[in-house]
């Protein structure tokens, strides 16, 4: 298969809780899996999608434009809702879509866009579609009927940096997704990081008080021992008092 270059769409997606569902299903698993992929497949060909990898309840497809990978998801998530499972399962799938201008390597598809594309993904839930900023402008006001775009925001996705990410809310759809499951910046302002950094201070100062001062002598040595013991001694304390202030 030759993949298409330039400017592409990448569309990932994978099944939700496919390990509880495994569970609770047993061999019927085995059915969920060959119906998501027949659905899935069957909706992205249409749209003009080329299967890059599957790998088991997971799919990468990458689309030559951009309004038809996003409708090749609605369609694909309208498939899979509409569709009767096994025992009744809540199968959930989620999806994230970016456009970039990736490499073309022998093995397929090479560079950042692919991987920005797998976090957005990997950043939702189940029935959820994520899309990137790029594919969001490139889509423009081009919506499938019965779809609309929620911004969610600057988004800090792992190994990526920052991603302005937006859903694409199906009305039919009553699902309220929870926040995006993406990596927590630390500021440096949590009660956690502020005690941690007051107590590290204070067993720093002791600690530099305790060996600061001319060559030492015995007694100086002495001494400087006790105050090792009692900076150390006292650090459990001092983390106490200073707790109790900054949760009040």
């Amino acid at each position: 298969m030759t993949l298409p270059g330039g400017t592409v769409t990448f569309l990932f997606t994978d099944i939700e809780g496919s390990t509880r569902l495994l569970q609770e299903l047993g061999d019927d698993y085995g059915r969920v899996v060959g119906d998501h992929r027949r659905l899935l497949r069957e909706v992205f060909q249409a749209a003009g999608g080329n299967e890059v990898d599957t790998q088991g309840d997971a799919f990468f497809y990458s689309f030559p434009r951009a309004r038809d990978a996003v409708r090749a998801a609605v369609q694909g998530q309208r498939a899979l809702a509409s569709h009767e499972w096994p025992g009744d399962a809540p199968v959930r799938v989620r999806m994230g879509l970016h456009t970039g201008e990736p490499t073309v390597g022998d093995e397929g598809y090479v560079g950042l866009d692919v991987v920005r594309a797998a976090r957005i993904c990997s950043a939702g839930h189940g029935g959820q579609i994520l899309i990137s900023e790029t594919t969001r402008a490139l889509l423009g006001n081009d919506l499938p009927e019965r779809v609309s775009v929620r911004d969610l925001g600057q988004q800090h996705l792992k190994d990526v940096q920052h991603e302005h990410v937006y859903e694409l809310s199906l009305d039919e759809s009553q699902a309220e997704f929870p926040p995006l499951k993406v990596a927590q910046q630390s500021g440096g302002d949590t009660v956690e990081e502020r005690f941690e950094q007051r107590i590290n201070q204070y067993v720093e100062q002791q600690l530099e008080a305790a060996l600061s001062g001319s060559a030492p002598t015995p007694g100086r040595r002495a001494k400087r021992g006790c105050l090792l013991a009692l900076a150390l001694l006292a650090a459990p304390i001092v983390a106490i008092v200073l707790l109790v202030q900054l949760a009040t």
